[in-house]
Parts: C-alpha cells; structure tokens; sequence
C-alpha cells in the first residue's frame, strides 16, 4: 500500500509539471508543435534513465523502494505523457498535417531513446564517484 501511494503522489507531482512545461513552452513556442510533449516526454527519458542507474540495488545511491517508486513509476510516469503525445499525433494526421505527424513521432522515439541512454550514461558516471 505504501507504494501504490508513493506512486499516486508522485504521478501527481510528475503531472503538473508536466503542465507548466507544455503550457510554458505552447506559450513560448506557439500550438503549430506539439514542442512541450516532446520536450516532456524526452526530460522524462533522461530522468528515468538517470535515476534507474543510480538508485539500481548495486548502484552507490540508496533509495528506498517505495521512494525509488515516487520518482521513476510516479513522477516519470506522471511527467511523460505517452497518451498524449498518441492523441496529438492523431490530431495532426487528422488535421491534414501528417508529415509533421511523422516527423513529432520519430523525433519523440530518437530523442526519447537518446535520452534514456544519455540519463543512463550519466548515471553510471555519478554512481562510480
């Protein structure tokens, strides 16, 4: 129980910064790009990536299960909008847009996985001291 309730809270605290991301960078950028989902979605990547290597039972980094949950499953989980990145998708082929639709889901899935993989680089780095 207690780490269904890490995971809420941390979705929670995950899903509003998702929002002032997106919101700030739609403001900033403009709704022509779903910019702030991809944005998100990458920031998230990185994170998860990160904080997998480091807080791994072998890494140098400690954090309780139910911590380790908040972050990765909760607030990564919570910040990465995978849902919302499918209906914006859908929403630019729809729109008649679908080679931008194309290009929002590959540069998503590239810079996603290098992120991931970067997030995981550095956390090696950091948990060897």
């Amino acid at each position: 129980m207690k780490i269904a309730l890490s995971v809420a809270l941390g979705a929670g605290v995950g899903g509003v910064f998702r929002v002032v991301v997106t919101a700030g960078v739609q403001q900033w950028y403009g709704p022509d790009f779903p910019l702030g989902v991809l944005l998100a979605n990458v920031i998230g990547s990185f994170l998860i990536g990160c904080l997998a290597t480091l807080t791994a039972p072998e890494s140098r980094f400690y954090l309780s299960p139910a911590l380790r949950q908040f972050v990765m499953a909760g607030f990564c989980g919570g910040f990465t909008t995978f849902s919302f990145f499918s209906l914006q998708t859908l929403q630019l082929i729809e729109s008649g847009q679908a080679g931008v639709a194309a290009l929002y889901s590959v540069l998503t899935l590239i810079l996603s996985m290098i992120a991931v993989w970067s997030g995981h680089g550095l956390g090696m780095r950091l948990s060897r001291g």
